[in-house]
């Protein structure tokens, strides 16, 4: 017999350790649990590099499982939290390894995704499930954690904290005359083709430049492919016109100068989503990931999508013949994407929003 969820809970956990786009989607479910409780407590635990993004993050306990810790991490985690014991546990991460963490909670009730999305067999290590859903944004599908407790004011939210230092750090970066950031590599996972070509981002700079009077920064980590990237787009463009900030920021100095551009362009990338939580106009580049399921949520509508065309090219099938999420991992699929694509977009976006908004608020979709 599974336990009853908690009509008042008082203490909330919440698992999700990765990755930085996906912990800023999480957000909004966050801050519709502090509205519908305020005296409750939030326990999140969460990854090391997530942690630094979302320091300070008001109202919420962090607790930091360093991925690279192992097993040791987590039984280090497991002593801490020995006399801690939560109402409801919200399992929101689709791994074995959080899954096996998850195991030395101790929790009255636990909810996991429904069977149809519970990756690596997470609905074996949950009670309760969050209503399926066949086609959903990943920061839907976090939200219906929040529904299934019996939430119903799903207003998005975001309040991301960046200290006064942060702005310090992105002013030293970027001046102050207006410009836009440019993120345009992704996490260097396996077979992760979002990436798209120097020769495009730097046909989109000159535009910027010389059509917006924009500058741009491109920002990024200090992998070496990222760096390559880098110098190869800024080789490409008018000395000048572009900041080369990779490897160069903090997690918080990142979102500060995020937060004070003027439009944020990135492929299928944490920082796509950063820009989307602090409300800067955002323009993502989408072939092998789905944008209705992955695009900053609050800028879908100004999605470069070739996803449709890079499933017929590659896969052979339409997008309804596919599973909800596939990816198309094919490495010259971000090659369907053309500049003049992309700066359309960008001319679109920058009239659409003649001054950005100060902070992200939106509604979630109904569907």
């Amino acid at each position: 017999m599974k336990p009853p969820l908690p009509a008042q809970p008082n203490h909330i956990a919440i698992l999700r350790l990765s990755a930085l786009g996906d912990v800023c989607n999480l957000v909004p479910t966050v801050r519709a649990l502090q509205r519908q409780w305020p005296q409750a407590r939030i326990t999140w635990i969460i990854g090391k590099g997530e942690h630094s993004l979302l320091t300070g993050l008001s109202g919420v306990e962090f607790v930091v499982y360093d991925k690279a810790t192992g097993i040791k991490g987590m039984r280090a985690l497991w002593r801490d939290l020995a006399d801690t014991r939560f109402d409801v546990l919200l399992h929101m991460q689709q791994a074995i390894r959080a899954s096996v963490l998850s195991l030395g909670l101790k929790a009255d009730a636990r909810i996991g995704f429904d069977k149809t999305r519970a990756k690596d067999k997470q609905h074996w290590f949950t009670q309760h499930h969050i209503a399926p859903r066949a086609q959903g944004h990943v920061l839907e599908s976090f939200m219906d954690f929040a529904r299934r407790l019996g939430v119903e004011d799903d207003r998005l939210a975001w309040e991301l904290p960046v200290p006064e230092s942060a702005y310090g750090e992105a002013r030293l970066i970027s001046g102050e005359a207006p410009y836009m950031v440019i993120n345009p590599c992704s996490n260097p996972r396996l077979r992760n083709f979002r990436n798209w070509s120097a020769e495009g981002y730097a046909s989109v700079i000159e535009h910027a430049r010389v059509q917006h009077g924009l500058k741009s920064v491109l920002t990024g980590g200090g992998a070496t492919a990222e760096k390559e990237m880098g110098e190869r787009i800024e080789a490409l463009c008018q000395p000048g016109s572009v900041i080369n900030a990779i490897g160069g920021t903090s997690l918080k100095g990142l979102l500060a100068l995020i937060d004070r551009a003027r439009v944020a362009i990135a492929p299928d990338t944490g920082p796509a989503h950063m820009a989307n939580a602090l409300g800067t106009p955002t323009l993502g580049l989408y072939a092998t990931t789905n944008p209705q399921r992955a695009a900053p949520y609050l800028w879908r509508d100004f999605a470069v999508n070739v996803y449709p065309e890079a499933v017929r090219t590659y896969l052979h099938k339409s997008v309804d013949e596919i599973p909800w999420g596939q990816r198309v991992r094919h490495p010259e699929a971000m090659s369907l994407i053309k500049a003049d694509a992309v700066i359309e977009k960008l001319d679109a976006l920058l009239a659409h929003t003649d001054e950005p908004p100060n902070a992200a608020q939106g509604t979630l979709d109904e569907n």
